[in-house]
């Protein structure tokens, strides 16, 4: 991995931390709302895993600029399968049933958001374990001349 990888998924990661924090303290408060932030959150892990893994996901999006959905959706199964935890991409489908019904349909409320918080927790504490090393300079690589 690069040290441009690197940055890049400790960006998503600490963006993923952000959004689990702030989808956290909203539960009670406003479930539409948590609803989005827990799903960014898990949305930035799966980006920071399908960076540290070196997924083709994470290329593609790099070269066409952007994420959405299906390549989401592919980079969850591919770390699932990569890391040897299948239920990741099953906390990726309860991620996005937060997205779907909470955000979009605001049909949940705070105890069915509850009910799916741990499994975005999972994700991004699966990515908090794979996060690249610092970018100090016994990590970083050479520049070329």
């Amino acid at each position: 991995m690069s040290a441009q990888s690197g940055t890049e998924a400790e960006r998503h990661l600490q963006l993923a931390l952000k959004f689990l924090e702030e989808g956290e303290t909203l539960i009670e408060k406003n479930p539409v709302q948590a609803s989005e932030k827990l799903y960014k959150a898990a949305e930035e892990a799966v980006k920071a895993l399908a960076v540290v893994l070196d997924l083709k996901q994470a290329k593609t999006a790099a070269r066409e600029g952007g994420w959405w959905t299906k390549p989401l959706n592919r980079a969850a199964e591919a770390a699932a399968e990569k890391l040897g935890t299948e239920e990741l991409a099953l906390w990726w489908k309860a991620a996005y049933h937060l997205h779907v019904e909470g955000s979009r349909e605001a049909r949940l409320d705070s105890e069915d958001v509850k009910r799916n918080l741990k499994y975005v927790k999972a994700i991004v504490h699966t990515a908090e374990k794979l996060k690249p090393p610092p970018n100090t300079p016994e990590n970083r690589r050479p520049e070329a001349a």
